[in-house]
C-alpha cells in the first residue's frame, strides 16, 4: 500500500500522542550516543568507515561474481543454494522445502531479510507454523506489530505492555519484573525448538571466499535455531555478501558499536557448510542446509550509478539510533519493513518505488545520519536523489513548480515578492514578530512566533556604508561576504554586523548585488535542475567581485556553497574546475574569525561577565566540523560556558519542514527550549540564522524575553541586563 501525505500526518499523529512510545525512543536516543563514544574509544572510527566502504562498495561492483563464488563454496561442503530473483521465489522455495520435509513447526531467529519478503505470513496461510525466536520479535508477533527497528525490534514498547502481551499468551496475569518476563519467555520457546522441525535465520555477512555464514546476536536463540532443528534454512540478501575472510573483522568491529554501543555481541557464530547432529535414535547426520540468496530488486540498486552507495549499508540502524525524527515517532510511522532514511531508499527498491515517494518527506535534512554511518553511506544526498525521481515521475504541485522555475531563478522576481510579503505582514506583525497568522497558516505560529520581513534588507544597508572601517584599516584581503535568504531579509543586523568584524579585521568587503539563494531550498524539494542554475548564479557573482574568500553567517548555506555544489556541477566539464575553486574559498563566518583570532587576540572583545549556553547547529557541526571554533571565541570574549545537554540535537527548524511538518518540528523545539533552560546560563549563543528564527520564535511563544544580535562589533557583544535569555552571534 502507498503511504499518502495524509495517511503519513495520521501516523504521526498517533505516534506524537503515545508517551510511552517517545519516551522509551527518547531515552535510548539521549544515552546511545555517549555510549557509542565509550564503545570506539580508541579506535580510529574514520579509518574504520573508510575501510568498511572500501570492502562493501568492492562487493556490490562485482554482486554476481561473488554470488556465484559463494554458491559453488557452499555447496562443495554440502550446502544447498537457491538464487530467489524476487520475495515470491525465496517464499515458495522454502514453503516448498518445508512440505517436502514434512515440517510443519518452524522456528526462527531474527531477519530483517525474511521480513522483507512477507515470510511468516506466507507460511501461515499454507498451514506452517513459525514461531519468531528474538524476544523481541516474538513479543511483536504476538501483538500483531510490524519491527519499529532494524535492530531493537520492540524498542517502542515498554515493560508493561509486555507484560500484558504474555499474560494473554500464558493464561496468567503477570507482573511487568524483568526477569519473571524473561524466564516465561524462555520457559514457552524452548518447547519451540524442540518441536520444531526446520530454523530460519538471516546472516549479518556472507563469505564468497568459504561459503561461511556469519551471524552476530545478543541472545542464544539464534544458536538453537541453527542447530537444533533437523533443516536449517538461512535467508540472506546479496549485498551481505562479502569477499573473503578477511572483510569479516571490519564489519564485525562496527556492526555492535554502531548497532547497540556494544564493543562486541553475545554470539558471533560462523557456519561453514552442514554440520552433523546426533539424534536421539542414537545416529549421527549432518544436518540439512538450505541458503536462499535473494535479489528482490538489489541488481537494480547495483545498477544504478547513485543508488548502488545503499548496498554498503551493514543494518546497524546507527543512522535510525540518531535520526531526531525517528526518535519522535519510531519506525511503524515508515509504514514499511526498513525505516528511517536508509530504510526509505531500501523500500524505493525492495518494496516498490511509489512506496517511497510518500515517506521520504520524513527527511529533516539535519544530515546527522551520514556522520554517524560505519560504511559512509550519504544517506542524505539519496534522499535528495530520491526526491528529484519522485518530482520527476510525480510531478510537482502547481504553486512549487512556480516557485521552482520562475521565482527562485530570476533574482528581481523573488526580491519583489518578498517586497509583496512584507507588507503583507504588516497586520499580523507586533513589534519585530509576527505571533498569530490567520486560516491554514495558523499551524505555523503555533509553539513559536515568527520574525517579521526587515523593512530594508542587507543589501540596501550594506549598500548606504560609507566605507569609513575600511579606509582606516587598509584591505590585506578582499572578502565577499554571502547572507542567504534569512541574513538579507528577516536578520540584516547579523549581517551588518558580521561584516563590521571582518572590516576590522583589515578585510575589504564586498557584497556582490548579483548573488541570491544558496539553491538548498530547491535541492531540498528536489529540484536539481533550479539548484544548479542558482549555484551558476553565486558562482559568476563571486568571480566579478574578484574576491579572496567567501564568507557567510550562515552554516546551511556555508554547506551548499562549499560541498554541494561540487555535487551539482562537479560533474560538468565547463563548470567543474570553477566550481573548486569558488568552493575552497567559502568559509562559515565563525570559522573565518578563529582562524585568524586563533587566541582571539585578533579582535578587541569586550569582555563580558555573563554565562553562555551554545547550541551546535546541524550543518555547522555534522557538514562543516565546527565545535570547538565557536566554543573558543565565546572564551575570548570573557563568557563562561555552561553546555547544554544535546547540545547538537536539531532544534526542529529544517526550512520548509516546519512548515511540512509543524507538529514534528514542534516537539523538536521544545526538547532544545528544554535544554537551554535547564542549562542556567544568561545567554544562548547560536550560528545560524534558522535555529535563530526557531529557537528565538519558541522563547518568545514562552513568555521568555529574547533579542538578536543587533549589536556584535569588534568591541562589543551584546548583553543587555534584565533579559533572561538573549542571542549573539557567535565570533
Amino acid at each position: 500500500m502507498v503511504s499518502s501525505e495524509r495517511s503519513i500526518k495520521e501516523n504521526i499523529g498517533r505516534a506524537l500522542a503515545n508517551e510511552n512510545l517517545r519516551g522509551a525512543l527518547g531515552r535510548f536516543g539521549d544515552t546511545y550516543v555517549e555510549s557509542r563514544e565509550r564503545a570506539y574509544a580508541g579506535k580510529d572510527f574514520e579509518a574504520l568507515r573508510e575501510q568498511i566502504a572500501a570492502i562493501k562498495r568492492g562487493a556490490a561492483e562485482k554482486m554476481e561474481e561473488l554470488a556465484r563464488r559463494f554458491q559453488q563454496a557452499a555447496q562443495e561442503r554440502g550446502a544447498h543454494v537457491f538464487r530467489a530473483r524476487d520475495a515470491r521465489e525465496a517464499r515458495d522455495y522454502i514453503k516448498n522445502l518445508a512440505l517436502e520435509k514434512g515440517v510443519r513447526k518452524i522456528v526462527k531467529s531474527k531477519s530483517m531479510a525474511s521480513e522483507e519478503i512477507h515470510l511468516n505470513e506466507f507460511l501461515h496461510k499454507h498451514g506452517l507454523e513459525a514461531v519468531e525466536t528474538d524476544l523481541g520479535e516474538w513479543i511483536l508477533q504476538l501483538s500483531g506489530q510490524k519491527p519499529s527497528h532494524m535492530v531493537m525490534p520492540a524498542i517502542h514498547m515498554l515493560r508493561g505492555e509486555v507484560a500484558e502481551v504474555f499474560s494473554r499468551e500464558t493464561g496468567r496475569q503477570l507482573s511487568p519484573e524483568i526477569p519473571q518476563l524473561v524466564g516465561v519467555a524462555r520457559e514457552q520457546l524452548r518447547r519451540k525448538f524442540l518441536a520444531a522441525g526446520m530454523g530460519i535465520s538471516g546472516a549479518n555477512i556472507a563469505v564468497a571466499e568459504t561459503g561461511t555464514l556469519v551471524i552476530v546476536t545478543n541472545e542464544g536463540n539464534g544458536r538453537l535455531t541453527t542447530t537444533l532443528p533437523p533443516v536449517h534454512v538461512a535467508v540472506v540478501g546479496l549485498e551481505k555478501l562479502v569477499e573473503n575472510f578477511a572483510h569479516v573483522q571490519p564489519i564485525l568491529e562496527a556492526l555492535p558499536r554502531s548497532a547497540t554501543a556494544q564493543k562486541i555481541t553475545s554470539y558471533v557464530t560462523m557456519i561453514t557448510g552442514p554440520t552433523p547432529v546426533a539424534y536421539p535414535d542414537g545416529t549421527v547426520r549432518d544436518k540439512d542446509l538450505h541458503i536462499v540468496l535473494v535479489d528482490n530488486g538489489r541488481t537494480v540498486m547495483q545498477a544504478d550509478p547513485v543508488f548502488k552507495e545503499a548496498l554498503q549499508c551493514i543494518r546497524c540502524a546507527s543512522c535510525l539510533n540518531v535520526c531526531p525524527v525517528f526518535q519522535l515517532v519510531g519506525g511503524h510511522v515508515y509504514g514499511y519493513i526498513y525505516t528511517g532514511g536508509i530504510g526509505t531508499i531500501l523500500t524505493a527498491f525492495f518494496n516498490e518505488f511509489k512506496n517511497a515517494a510518500g515517506i521520504q518527506n520524513l527527511c529533516l535534512g539535519c544530515e546527522r545520519c551520514k556522520r554517524f554511518c560505519p560504511a559512509k553511506i550519504d544517506i542524505p544526498k539519496l534522499i535528495r536523489e530520491l526526491r528529484r525521481r519522485v518530482a520527476e515521475q510525480q510531478g510537482r504541485p502547481a504553486v512549487q513548480r512556480f516557485m521552482l522555475e520562475k521565482v527562485l531563478p530570476n533574482r528581481s522576481l523573488f526580491h519583489r515578492l518578498i517586497k509583496t510579503a512584507r507588507l503583507a505582514q504588516k497586520p499580523f506583525q507586533k513589534g519585530p514578530v509576527v505571533r498569530h497568522l490567520p486560516l491554514f497558516l495558523a499551524g505555523l505560529t503555533e509553539g513559536r512566533s515568527l520574525p517579521a520581513i526587515a523593512d530594508k534588507p542587507l543589501r540596501e544597508r550594506l549598500g548606504a556604508w560609507d566605507g569609513e572601517d575600511a579606509k582606516a584599516n587598509p584591505s590585506q584581503n578582499r572578502v565577499g561576504f554571502f547572507a542567504g535568504c534569512l541574513t538579507d531579509f528577516v536578520y540584516p543586523q547579523l549581517g551588518e554586523a558580521a561584516c563590521k568584524v571582518l572590516r576590522r579585521m583589515s578585510s575589504e568587503v564586498v557584497f556582490p548585488a548579483q548573488q541570491t539563494c544558496c539553491g538548498v531550498p530547491a535541492m531540498y524539494m528536489g529540484s536539481r535542475e533550479t539548484a544548479s542554475e542558482l549555484a551558476r548564479q553565486n558562482i559568476e557573482a563571486f568571480e566579478r567581485a574578484g574576491v579572496d574568500h567567501v564568507v557567510t553567517a550562515c552554516p546551511t548555506c556555508a554547506h551548499a556553497l562549499k560541498h554541494q555544489y561540487l555535487e551539482l556541477l562537479g560533474e560538468d566539464p565547463s563548470w567543474r574546475e570553477r566550481t573548486r575553486q569558488f568552493a575552497g574559498r567559502v568559509q562559515h563566518f565563525t570559522a573565518f574569525v578563529a582562524d585568524r583570532s586563533s587566541d582571539g587576540s585578533g579582535l578587541k572583545l569586550k569582555q563580558g561577565g555573563p554565562s553562555v549556553t551554545y547550541h551546535d547547529s546541524c550543518h555547522m557541526k555534522g557538514c562543516l566540523g565546527l565545535v570547538e571554533e565557536p566554543r573558543r571565541l565565546l572564551g575570548a570574549a570573557g563568557l563562561q560556558l555552561k553546555e547544554m545537554e544535546g547540545s547538537d540535537r536539531c532544534c526542529g527548524f529544517g526550512g520548509s519542514y516546519s512548515m511540512k511538518f509543524p507538529e514534528l518540528s514542534r516537539h523538536m523545539l521544545e526538547k532544545k527550549l528544554g535544554a537551554i533552560e535547564a542549562a542556567g546560563a544568561d545567554m544562548v549563543a547560536l550560528d545560524c540564522p534558522g535555529c535563530l528564527l526557531q529557537i528565538s520564535g519558541g522563547l518568545d511563544s514562552r513568555g521568555a524575553c529574547c533579542r538578536s544580535a543587533e549589536d556584535l562589533t569588534a568591541e562589543a557583544l551584546p548583553y543587555r541586563s534584565g533579559t533572561r535569555l538573549k542571542f549573539l552571534l557567535s565570533g
